[in-house]
């Protein structure tokens, strides 16, 4: 196996924490842009900021569900929604739905009980319940930050922002609000209109100059941009705002990561996740992190949390792909790539790291000329597919290298074998038979280094 051969890794989530996203996949792990995606995770209880503004946290557009916020209600209601929602954190929808659901029977006019339920039926993957379920919340309080975040993913998602950004600026005409404002820009910068996207911030601040998800969205614009340095004051005055916002922090650790400070990268993802254990986008990145510091026991950790609180999130199971094969663990691995295709038909990257798998590592049972022609098969299918890392025609080489070693390996004992055969029929019929050799013990399996990246530089 070749250590020094490194997986396609897929880019870090960029932020805003609502109802967001599976990110699309990349080769290396610069920042990317948002995306619209799947809500990924629930949380339960409103920070101090919340409770002045009535307003969840807008999110990222690979991100994961920031919470709606906690129904205004008492003791029986109140504690009624804290449980649905913890169980729909420990991802068992389909009880959440329906604690949910019955908490909505009771008391139809619970606004944040509509939005996660919501939440949990894009999970599962029922969009137009899903929308449904937000536009009520919305219908209840259409000042509802984290309903209005979900929609507009959502909507983003299933190839509809358009429609709802003409939606949106035809009800800002008739009542502005600083959460259709906002909403408004985080649909155009999912649209990737960035200069529209930045206005509509702006004037949501002017009206609310310490709208703390408004700052998000232009900050996200500007680390899009590179420009670093100012997505990083206008997050630092949003952290200065709201010290508990936990989508804030994983901001600002992807932009610590554009301006190549990854010690304090990861402390501000850890940061996040601290606040909220379900965030799936900051322990991707996380987990990404550590995998590119071979750290793969802790990536797997990270990355698991992050599929559990995101069962589609795509670059999260890609990642936890790779963190599997850097502990060498072929069926795991191979099951996470897998489903990365499924989610995500049309992605490149995976093809990439399957070629690396079937080329690294030799599970039990595989033939070995049949798993080097998987990988170069792999290999060029992500050729096929329009990638272009550069060390593809290498891992070609080196699969095709393998083919020839274990043909001419085949070819040798097959002419042996009959070499010996031949042996055999002209050998006097008289001579006494040989005795069998017995067949030598097996020994303990051959040590390999690490399955994928650099072997650590304390193993020679």
């Amino acid at each position: 196996m070749n250590a020094g051969r490194k997986f396609a890794l897929t880019g870090l989530v960029l932020w805003l924490s609502a109802c967001a996203s599976a990110p699309e996949t990349r080769k290396d792990p610069k920042l990317t842009g948002p995306e619209s995606g799947p809500a990924t995770a629930v949380s339960t209880a409103p920070k101090a900021s919340d409770a002045k503004s009535g307003d969840g946290k807008a999110g990222d557009a690979k991100a994961a569900v920031q919470p709606a916020p906690v129904a205004k209600s008492l003791s029986g209601q109140e504690r009624d929604f804290t449980s649905a929602v913890e169980v729909a954190r420990r991802g068992e929808l389909t009880i959440a739905e329906t604690a949910l659901k019955a908490l909505l029977e009771k008391s139809p006019k619970l606004g944040p009980a509509w939005t996660n339920l919501g939440i949990v039926q894009e999970r599962q993957g029922r969009f137009p319940d899903a929308e449904r379920s937000y536009r009520q919340a919305l219908a209840l309080e259409p000042d509802q930050e984290a309903a209005w975040d979900c929609l507009v993913r959502l909507s983003a998602r299933t190839g509809r922002a358009a429609s709802l950004e003409a939606e949106l600026r035809e009800a800002l005409t008739k009542q502005d609000s600083v959460a259709r404002r906002t909403a408004l820009a985080l649909n155009l910068l999912l649209q990737k209109k960035h200069a529209a996207a930045v206005a509509e911030a702006r004037r949501a601040l002017q009206v609310s100059e310490q709208h703390v998800p408004a700052m998000q969205v232009l900050a996200q614009v500007y680390a899009r941009e590179g420009k670093f340095e100012l997505a990083s004051m206008v997050l630092g005055n949003a952290l200065a705002i709201d010290a508990q916002d936990a989508a804030t922090l994983n901001a600002l650790g992807l932009v610590h990561l554009g301006l190549k400070e990854r010690p304090q990268a990861l402390e501000r993802f850890r940061q996040a996740i601290a606040l909220r254990p379900d965030f799936a986008e900051a322990r991707n990145n996380l987990g990404t992190l550590l995998n590119e510091g071979e750290d793969y026991a802790g990536a797997r950790v990270e990355l698991e949390a992050a599929v559990k609180a995101a069962p589609d999130f795509a670059a999260a199971h890609l990642n936890l792909g790779n963190a599997y094969r850097g502990e060498g663990d072929f069926p795991r691995a191979l099951a996470e790539y897998e489903r990365v295709l499924q989610l995500q038909p049309d992605a490149k990257d995976p093809y990439f790291n399957l070629g690396l798998l079937h080329l690294d590592l030799e599970p039990a049972g595989m033939d070995p000329l049949e798993r080097l022609q998987k990988a170069a098969a792999f290999l060029e299918q992500y050729k096929s597919k329009g990638g272009t890392d550069e060390r593809t025609a290498q891992y070609l080489k080196d699969a095709q290298k393998g083919i020839d070693r274990e043909t001419r390996r085949r070819e040798r004992e097959r002419k042996e074998g009959l070499k010996k055969a031949a042996g055999a029929a002209a050998a006097p019929t008289t001579a006494p038979e040989a005795a069998a050799t017995p067949a030598p013990t097996p020994g303990p399996p051959a040590t390999r280094p690490g399955a994928s990246g650099k072997v650590s530089k304390d193993v020679r």
